[in-house]
């Protein structure tokens, strides 16, 4: 097995060029799993963490986070919790600590899990991913930026560079279920976003179909719903029909399987839930004012 260890961005892309097949490590908390198994044998590592470019974020001039590929969990949280809540709790909520110091949201979206926790934050919050090659730079919506399970769009000689995340414009809450509260892969995960300003609801679906999912019926049926009763003014109290529609329409645009974690009813029933749930909480911080 070769090993390359690129000293910066343009060596890496070049390397990639020249090792299509070479696969990308950082943290290495999927890559080592799956070696240590014996279920990956790549012809060649890339080893990314001498590239400092990819370990920075920065407010981009369209007001966006451009967030490094090879920045951590741990940083997420400790430096982007205001900015981005939704991913700052859904990286909270990643294996242990050492896992979320090592562990980056780059990764992540290379491994492509449908279980992978960044995912829902991303699809509600309107994500972006910036990938790069020798040929240049092309992005690429997180809606289409999963293709199937543990597959993404990236072509073979490209590199993931950045998620570019708008900044929370309202309230974000992200909340899973796992057969325990800690080091778990979830059973299904669910996370919500409100825009204020453009009266709109974003929804992303983890562990619940063969790529994470938006319920895009449930986004327009929740902000058509508070446009009709004028709560988007009034901050009054969510009706409990219209929460209950919304959980109906999120466990809808599933398409989960039973597997040994679950099985697709239970998945769809704690959806329902869970997306009852966050919108309780994100609706309660709205009325507060917190956000």
């Amino acid at each position: 097995m070769e090993f390359l260890q690129p000293g910066n961005w343009a060596e890496a892309l070049a390397a990639k060029a020249a090792y299509p097949d070479a696969l990308p490590i950082q943290g290495g908390t999927d890559v080592m799993v799956d070696l240590n198994f014996g279920r990956s044998r790549p012809p060649a590592l890339l080893d990314l963490n001498r590239v400092s470019e990819l370990a920075e974020w920065a407010q981009a001039p369209d007001g966006r986070i451009r967030l490094g590929a090879g920045v951590t969990y741990a940083r997420v949280i400790e430096e982007l919790g205001a900015l981005l809540p939704g991913l700052a709790m859904a990286a909270r909520t990643v294996g242990s600590p050492q896992i979320r110091n090592r562990g980056t949201v780059g990764g992540n979206l290379g491994a492509a899990s449908p279980a992978g926790d960044s995912h829902p934050p991303l699809l509600a919050s309107g994500a972006e991913v910036e990938v790069a090659s020798v040929r240049g730079i092309r992005v690429i919506g997180a809606d289409d930026f999963y293709t199937g399970p543990k597959r993404n769009a990236l072509a073979p000689d490209e590199l993931i560079a950045a998620i570019l995340v708008p900044p929370a414009a309202g309230p974000q809450q992200f909340a899973k279920v796992g057969t325990r509260n800690a080091m778990v892969i979830a059973v299904t995960a669910f996370c919500m976003a409100l825009s204020i300003p453009m009266r709109t609801v974003g929804t992303g679906i983890g562990s619940a179909g063969p790529t994470p999912l938006r319920a895009r019926a449930a986004e327009e049926f929740l902000a058509g719903a508070l446009e009709e009763a004028g709560l988007w003014e009034s901050r009054g109290g969510l009706p409990e029909p219209v929460a209950a529609e919304f959980g109906r329409l999120v466990a809808a645009a599933a398409a989960p399987i039973d597997d040994v974690r679950g099985s697709a009813a239970y998945r769809r029933h704690a959806l329902a839930v869970l997306a009852r749930r966050t919108l309780g909480w994100c609706w309660q911080e709205y009325r507060e004012g917190v956000r």
